[in-house]
């Protein structure tokens, strides 16, 4: 997530690096590289100017510490700026009412459909409702069916009327269905374009006249920087919502959405989803991404995430195994498990300071565990349990079996014993990264 701009701020503060003190000359030199660095993201230039102007004359105007060295000074003031560009606290969605309802708006592909499905799964886990997802895009083919899938895969109901080209009556009515039976939240997935166009607005202004939401989400593509800031300043004209959703931050996203569109439209990023998965969306916190950005990591968010998948009784069994030398290959499996559930795994190592940077050129995607699953689904309960027994043919059955070699096979068996031999020492975070980091399918890239 942003790596190419933390990267490039990281290299500004370097020019302070061994100074003794901040002066004019090299705070001009290293917010040069920092406003470069926003531009190069993609950051509006009046707010990239805006930025490093407030920066310099905070930085010129700090007394420096003995203790703290310029460089630290300098990201601290740097981070600070960031969270207030950003909005500086988190906003929450507005749950009041009976059903509450959410409309998502946006243009086309920027996710609105697969993010109405997360939000549903998210608030209904997190905040014990029950969601009715309502399919209004009668346009684009195969949206109707897209959103009867996710909510399949979530379990939560969604509301179409196959023959019904308006999407006005097929909100309302679906609205009245889901108070007759008893939910508590809608969700209305609404069309969009390739493009701003006045059809498009007149249909989404209509539609939120017509039933009054609660909360309208604007949904915004990450990966198109100014685009989508743009983009959204048109659509509050026209809607005024409430909230920002940026999506699309697993892929090639230079940063200047999330760092520009607080500034430019005036309503609170609220979410941000990465992913095709259901769990993968976050509340956005201004200062947990500030920390990312500037390679701090995010242990609050990492630990958020472990603790949904934690599950007590079964930590305690693990931990008995472990003690008594019996952790299985079936153990090693459940924990992968456990670690795919929590998102996508390098941002979750990238979650861990410093972590990030020394992730930079290890190719780890969602398939990267993929191997290994087929591997250990290869044997039997026997070979499992006692990975001892592991002779030569056994393992060449294994391979056969899980469409991988005897060099995998032999190399996870390595890894799994160095595991299980690092279990009973390990305390931390970083060092389970660092084994994921040395397993066979985390491999540099060429």
């Amino acid at each position: 997530m942003f790596e190419s701009l933390s990267e490039r701020l990281e290299q500004s503060f370097k020019i302070l690096r061994g100074q003794g003190r901040i002066t004019e000359i090299n705070v001009a030199e290293t917010l040069k590289e920092v406003r470069r660095a926003l531009l190069d993201a993609d950051v509006n230039y009046k707010i990239a100017k805006s930025f490093t102007d407030t920066v310099k004359q905070k930085a010129l105007g700090q007394k420096i510490l003995a203790a703290v060295k310029p460089g630290q000074m300098m990201v601290k003031i740097v981070h600070d700026e960031l969270v207030e560009l950003m909005g500086s606290t988190d906003v929450d969605v507005n749950l009041k009412g009976n059903p509450v309802v959410i409309l998502i708006a946006g243009l086309q592909g920027s996710g609105k459909t697969t993010f109405a499905a997360k939000l549903a799964a998210y608030l209904r886990s997190k905040r014990g409702r029950s969601p009715v997802l309502i399919a209004g895009d009668v346009y684009r083919p195969a949206a109707i069916e897209q959103l009867k899938i996710l909510g399949q895969q979530i379990n939560v109901p969604v509301y179409t009327e196959d023959d019904n080209k308006n999407p006005v009556k097929i909100t309302q009515s679906g609205i009245k269905e889901a108070k007759k039976i008893g939910h508590d939240l809608v969700i209305v997935d609404t069309a969009g374009r390739l493009a701003i166009d006045e059809e498009m607005m007149h249909e989404i202004t209509s539609l939120k006249k017509a039933i009054d939401p609660q909360e309208v989400l604007f949904v915004v593509d990450s990966m198109t920087g100014q685009d989508a800031v743009n983009t959204a300043r048109e659509f509050n004209e026209r809607l005024n919502f409430d909230g920002v959703v940026l999506t699309k931050l697993d892929g090639d996203t230079r940063g200047g959405a999330a760092l520009s569109i607080r500034s430019v439209v005036d309503k609170p990023i609220k979410f941000i989803s990465a992913g095709e998965k259901h769990e993968s969306i976050e509340v956005f916190h201004p200062a947990r991404l500030a920390d990312r950005i500037l390679g701090m990591g995010d242990i609050v968010t990492l630990v958020e995430k472990a603790q949904e998948q934690f599950d007590v009784s079964e930590a305690r069994k693990l931990q008995k195994k472990i003690a008594k030398n019996q952790f299985g290959l079936d153990d090693f499996l459940s924990q992968i498990q456990q670690i795919k559930k929590m998102g996508n795994v390098k941002d979750l190592a990238g979650m861990i300071p410093g972590m990030g940077k020394a992730l930079k050129n290890v190719d780890i995607d969602d398939d990267a565990f993929k191997g290994i699953e087929a591997i250990i689904h290869s044997m039997t309960p026997l070979e499992r349990t006692t990975p001892e027994i592991l002779n030569g043919s056994r393992r060449k059955r294994i391979a056969d079996g899980s469409g991988t070699s005897v060099q995998e096979v032999n190399r996870l068996i390595k890894q799994f014993d160095e595991t299980r031999k690092m279990m009973k020492m390990m305390t931390g975070g970083k060092n389970m990264m660092r084994t994921m980091a040395n397993m066979p399918q985390f491999r540099e890239k060429q």
